[in-house]
């Protein structure tokens, strides 16, 4: 029986900001723009939802006069990232 898989990180745009976050535990918005290609604007979208799923923390703040944005993931990000995995092994077996 296959397991229904989270639709929140079924995105290709989510599930690759947050393996990014799960490999290294937090980044800030410039490298998640870097990593992924893809426009501030969606990447804004992206972290918004996955702040609210409480996936991930987002710290706003400024770093040598610019302004700054931090992104972590919290322990419930990651139990629904290993959940999301092990949900996808069950597909390729």
């Amino acid at each position: 029986m296959y397991k229904e898989l989270n639709p929140l990180l079924h995105s290709q745009l989510r599930l690759a900001i947050v393996s990014f976050l799960v490999t290294n535990g937090k980044s800030d918005f410039n490298e998640i723009k870097y990593i992924t290609k893809a426009t501030s604007g969606n990447i804004s979208i992206q972290l918004k939802k996955l702040e609210k799923a409480e996936y991930i923390k987002i710290k706003k703040g400024f770093k040598d006069n610019y302004q700054h944005t931090s992104v972590e993931i919290t322990k419930k990000g990651i139990d629904a990232f290993e959940q999301y995995v092990e949900a996808i092994k069950q597909y390729i077996k």
